[in-house]
């Protein structure tokens, strides 16, 4: 039996709310934030950004990014994953934040290698999420694409070999790297 809830998402969705009118939404607000932060196109006499001019710029590029049917294929594949990837992160930060001290968490200044490290790691992700989104034919997208490359020759031998080898040496590392403060 189907709830009155799914029947209102199935409705939304017949009427265009998820392929129009919210990638509509997140194109003109990240569009119009980013205009008012950078002062791309000009102050009002008084400093501020051109609110007015921001708003049209960013309301004829959402347009535009809604009526290009891939583009908005793309966000509506890649963003409930990024939304996963974040949803992973935060876990992660709350999982460090109970064996932290009681003080105010600053991963970035006080673990800054390893803020490196795991923000590198959510670029590759993020960029492997928009991969696996871009359709390069129906049916085939470009991560999957060169994934297939990748695993019909001696290449994938050579990149299965170098993980390996990469972790073990992470391990290493790891384990044998002296603690700050340890002059023995």
């Amino acid at each position: 039996m189907a709830s009155v809830l799914r029947g209102t998402i199935e409705f939304l969705q017949d009427f265009g709310l998820f392929d129009v009118v919210l990638p509509f939404l997140l194109i003109f607000a990240i569009i119009f934030a980013i205009l008012e932060k950078t002062l791309i196109l000009g102050k009002e006499s008084d400093g501020g950004p051109k609110k007015n001019l921001n708003s049209i710029v960013a309301l004829v590029i959402a347009l535009l990014f809604v009526s290009a049917n891939k583009a908005v294929n793309i966000i509506s594949t890649a963003l409930p994953n990024i939304a996963l990837m974040i949803v992973i992160a935060v876990s992660f930060l709350m999982m460090l934040g109970v064996f932290w001290k009681t003080e105010e968490f600053d991963f970035k200044d006080n673990e800054s290698k390893w803020y490196v490290f795991f923000s590198f790691v959510m670029f590759v992700a993020l960029a492997l999420i928009f991969m696996g989104a871009y359709q390069i034919a129906p049916g085939i997208s470009l991560l999957s694409k060169v994934f297939s490359s990748i695993s019909g020759g001696i290449l994938q031998s050579v990149l299965i070999g170098a993980v390996v080898i990469g972790v073990i040496v992470g391990i290493i590392v790891f384990v044998t790297k002296k603690p700050k403060g340890d002059d023995d």
